[in-house]
């Protein structure tokens, strides 16, 4: 750090120079990391949240009652689409994102295996399923089992009834897998976990504030929720297609009971009783606070829309690929996630064009390809995507070696 001050113009010209390194989030050509709507009404309300709860904290609940109150609003507002049953009490928690609430997940999974005499714990995944789910492996003393893929790249059922064991603690599913944008067939994958008496975790990060809002238009959607008998936990995303900020996802527990697997008490120090739900102890209160507010704002009707809107992007950009020669679109997605694949181009090549060009696609490894995660704002920008991926299929060079990064 430097020894004198700073005029706060400089710093922000300089903080400036640094971001024109980093891809522009309202630019329309990232397609995964950030999930732009282009609403002006939406952004307004974010930035309004943000000036008004930037230096909260989220730890006490106790001392920030109105925080308590818009926490388990949002806990409620989310359980609703997922046809969780209410009760009093919410059963959930807000997490900082998609990787905590799987990790406060598999942290109950485990709690109840040895509440029933299993020392060491499986976790029963998909290979397609997020890498949260190893990451809680490792910190939490487990293993890692991974079920093979069927041919449309959802979970191998019959591979999964092999794989379960007595250290089972969990079978997961996700709605919809990150890598394919598939939904595995969590019906099958419940009834299975119930069986064994074990808890069924789905991974609805990304579908969570997609897929019920599909089916209320009327698109075909499996069962995925908690209208299925052996679903007892979902996980969801509001900072994805819920369009709030970073730092807002929701774990939710059928059983009520079940939080309390998830939370940390501890009071053997100086200040009495520290209890908390999730692996942070102080937290931002923005993103909760703008999570409550977006649904708030666009309650179920505004969701629709923006839905619909994002389903017709996603039919363009799907019309517009099957046009291209070469070029495939991997498994049978039904929503805004696609994976490509050829079995005459190098992807890798077509996406360094593409790249030139400045788009940002991203890599995928199995099958090799290339992966677009679409977002309402993309609707201004589908023709020419698809005008440039059509000419990097005609006029690449030979790969670059760029890998595949999600992380």
């Amino acid at each position: 750090m430097q020894s004198k001050t700073r005029p706060i113009e400089e710093v922000l010209a300089e903080l400036d120079a640094l971001q024109l390194r980093d891809p522009e989030v309202h630019g329309k050509r990232l397609f995964g990391l950030v999930y732009p709507t282009g609403r002006e009404d939406i952004e307004a309300l974010v930035h309004g949240v943000y000036d008004r709860f930037l230096f909260a904290n989220a730890l006490n609940p106790l001392k920030f009652a109105a925080l308590a109150q818009v926490e388990k609003e949002v806990i409620a507002m989310a359980g609703d689409l997922v046809h969780r049953t209410a009760t009093n009490v919410h059963g959930g928690s807000m997490t900082s994102g998609g990787t905590e609430s799987i990790l406060m997940s598999m942290l109950v999974s485990r709690e109840r295996a040895r509440a029933r005499g299993v020392e060491r714990a499986e976790i029963l995944a998909p290979e397609s399923a997020h890498p949260a789910y190893a990451k809680a492996a490792h910190y939490f003393d487990m293993d890692y089992v991974r079920v093979p893929l069927d041919g449309s790249y959802r979970a191998d059922v019959a591979a999964a009834r092999a794989l379960v064991s007595e250290q089972t603690c969990v079978i997961v599913g996700s709605a919809y897998s990150y890598p394919h944008g598939v939904i595995d067939p969590i019906a099958e994958l419940a009834a299975l976990a119930g069986e064994h008496g074990i808890g069924c975790h789905v991974d609805a990060c990304i579908g969570g504030f997609v897929l019920p809002f599909m089916e209320m238009l009327g698109h075909p959607v499996p069962p995925w929720d908690f209208r299925v008998e052996g679903v007892t936990e979902i996980s969801m995303d509001v900072h994805k297609y819920g369009y709030v900020p970073k730092g807002a996802s929701v774990i939710l527990h059928r059983d009520d009971d079940w939080i309390w697997h998830q939370t940390f008490f501890y009071e053997q120090w100086g200040s009495g009783l520290y209890a908390t739900p999730a692996i942070a102890g102080a937290r931002a209160a923005a993103p909760t606070v703008a999570a409550w507010a977006v649904m708030r704002h666009l309650g179920v009707d505004g969701y629709k829309e923006l839905v619909a809107d994002l389903c017709a992007t996603v039919e363009r950009l799907r019309t517009g690929i099957t046009c291209i020669e070469g070029l495939e679109i991997v498994g049978d997605p039904i929503g805004p996630l696609l994976a490509l694949r050829s079995d005459t181009v190098d992807l890798y090549a077509v996406a360094d064009v593409m790249d030139e060009r400045g788009w940002h696609l991203n890599r995928n490894t199995d099958p090799y390809g290339l992966h677009l995660m679409i977002s309402p704002a993309h609707r201004d920008v589908i023709d020419e995507l698809l005008t440039d991926l059509s000419y990097a299929m005609t006029h690449h060079g030979p790969s670059k070696g760029k890998t595949a990064r999600y992380a």
